[in-house]
């Protein structure tokens, strides 16, 4: 990182201009920083996934595949077309308009036109023209079909890993292709191969061998919680008992385990935990299914159905009745987009109904499983919350649409309510870069790793600026959003662009404003740190 280049550096050397070559003779740059550190074998061997017979690296020349690996790939390809009708739709459909192009925030900070969302997608749209189509055979080239080398499956693996999946290129096209859709497919096609990133299969192999990503066991995960507990107690003077693998309770919540385990997600963490001891809630929390997060959707649509599983195999051993979720991005496009055909619907939990408004969330009728900010939103409109959101005074907030709950669910509005009754300082940005067309934190899909740092800021550079405006024109210090990835990713994005503009999880705000019966005078916030910025004058 010594040699990593000042934002100034980084923003004068984005080239807009296209390469004199066709794209086709342009090869990616495989260079050291350039490429995500491939799987490793054991990680691989221990989800049953193929894998390579030595370890590799994108920077080698030979990358160890397969003697068969062409025929893999296309059975492969042909298999997936059989299986999805919407691969098959968004392969013959694109006329290459050019309506996505400039929607990609990887295009807008890289310059790279593979990166459009259009070409990235005709990477694989050629080889399925040049395997699958009758003018692709006939026409070759002409016809925009190419045969698979060993040189595409190395610009497969480039680019498909410079796409987050955020899906902001499909709201604008005019046919609804979804290059996300694509993107996995592709990385489906590669992982057949043995090509895959560690970023992505180390956290879902952690998952099958102790319930969540980052490899927690079940007493460390309990310890985790209970360590909150006593943070909250030395804050709020009130203890805080949550239960774990309670059978017959009514609620099993389920959130990321970066909330258990990294800041400022356990944080937000504090704030579940605070929320719930307010309200009485009954609930528990699994110590087998302790995360909410799903890499299955960065690498197969089997991985994501075998992970999104757990949590309901949880739920019907636990006996509970519903199941609440936390702030994560991934874990609700899976739920509500993919839930009912991978393995839902969920007929043996009910339909949830708030134990305390009672309010039917009909919307989660098939799922049975309701969002936090859903259900923190619906007890502030219902007048259950003392909140005094003067404690949070210090903090000028903005709010980031995360890409899954914002484009894949249409949580909107709810988030921003919440806000708006924990917070006194609300600014939202500029209405291009949020809701519907947010930009993506640049990190998502598995790419927070931090060997790609330069592509994770270049990507991010379309949200930093966004707030930055914000920062600018309001003084927005406080960035908040609901993703575990979103808390992991936006830090050092917001301290390389925009110094000075924490992040925070919402439910951090809401503990932070939370009015808990019996507690003591509070002094300072959920980081233990003065509630206003005058008391830290006064002690100078």
């Amino acid at each position: 990182m010594a040699d990593f280049p000042k934002p100034k550096e980084m923003f004068d050397s984005i080239d807009y201009v296209l390469p004199e070559k066709r794209w086709e003779d342009v090869p990616p740059d495989l260079s050291p920083g350039n490429f995500c550190y491939p799987s490793k074998p054991k990680n691989l061997e221990y989800l049953s996934l193929p894998t390579n017979k030595d370890e590799w690296s994108p920077a080698d020349e030979d990358w160890n595949l397969p003697e068969n690996w062409q025929t893999i790939v296309h059975e492969g390809f042909k298999d997936l077309l059989g299986k999805y009708r919407s691969l098959k739709i968004f392969m013959d459909t694109c006329v290459r308009c050019g309506a996505c192009s400039d929607k990609c925030h990887f295009f807008i900070g890289t310059g790279d036109p593979k990166n459009m969302p259009v070409l990235r997608a005709e990477l694989l749209r050629s080889v399925y023209r040049n395997d699958f189509t009758m003018a692709g055979k006939i026409l070759g080239s002409i016809g925009g079909a190419r045969k698979l080398t060993k040189d595409v499956i190395k610009e497969w693996f480039s680019y498909f890993y410079q796409c987050s999946e955020c899906r902001r290129c499909s709201l604008y096209c005019p046919y609804g292709i979804d290059t996300a859709e694509i993107t996995m497919m592709a990385r489906e096609l590669l992982t057949l191969i043995g090509l895959n990133i560690n970023w992505i299969i180390e956290p879902a192999a952690n998952c099958f061998r102790t319930g969540n990503h980052l490899g927690i066991q079940p007493h460390a995960f309990k310890e985790m919680v209970e360590f909150f507990c006593d943070d909250i107690e030395e804050i709020t003077g009130l203890a805080i008992k949550p239960s774990f693998n309670r059978k017959g309770a009514e609620i099993l919540f389920v959130t990321p385990s970066g909330d258990a385990f990294a800041d400022p997600g356990t944080y937000s963490m504090m704030g579940y935990l605070m929320l719930f001891e307010h309200i009485g809630l009954d609930y528990t929390l699994s110590t087998y299914a302790s995360e909410g997060g799903n890499f299955g959707l960065f690498t197969s649509a089997e991985m994501m159905k075998r992970l999104n599983a757990k949590m309901y195999a949880e739920a019907k051993r636990l006996g509970v009745k519903w199941i609440l979720g936390g702030e994560c991005g991934h874990m609700w496009r899976v739920i509500h987009q993919y839930m009912d055909t991978m393995n839902g619907p969920a007929d043996f939990l009910e339909v949830p109904v708030s134990p305390i408004t009672g309010t039917r969330f009909a919307n989660a009728a098939s799922t049975k499983m309701v969002h936090i900010a859903e259900f923190t939103a619906d007890l502030i409109r219902n007048n259950k919350l003392k909140l005094d959101p003067s404690r949070n005074d210090k903090n000028i907030v903005t709010f980031h649409d995360s890409c899954n709950p914002a484009r894949g669910m249409g949580l909107f509005e709810e988030p921003r309510y919440v806000i708006k009754n924990v917070c006194n300082h609300f600014y939202d940005m500029p209405e291009s870069t949020i809701k519907e067309q947010t930009f993506c934190c640049g990190s998502g899909s598995g790419l927070n790793t931090e060997e790609i740092m330069d592509l994770r800021m270049r990507g991010g550079l379309p949200r930093a600026n966004a707030v930055k405006y914000v920062h600018d024109k309001y003084g927005v210090n406080m960035l908040a959003c609901v993703c575990a990835i979103d808390r992991a990713a936006l830090p050092p994005l917001m301290d390389y662009w925009v110094p000075g503009v924490g992040v925070t999880g919402l439910h951090e705000l809401v503990g932070n404003a939370l009015v808990m019966e019996g507690e003591i005078e509070r002094t300072v916030d959920l980081r233990q740190e003065p509630l206003k910025e005058e008391e830290e004058d006064a002690d100078e």
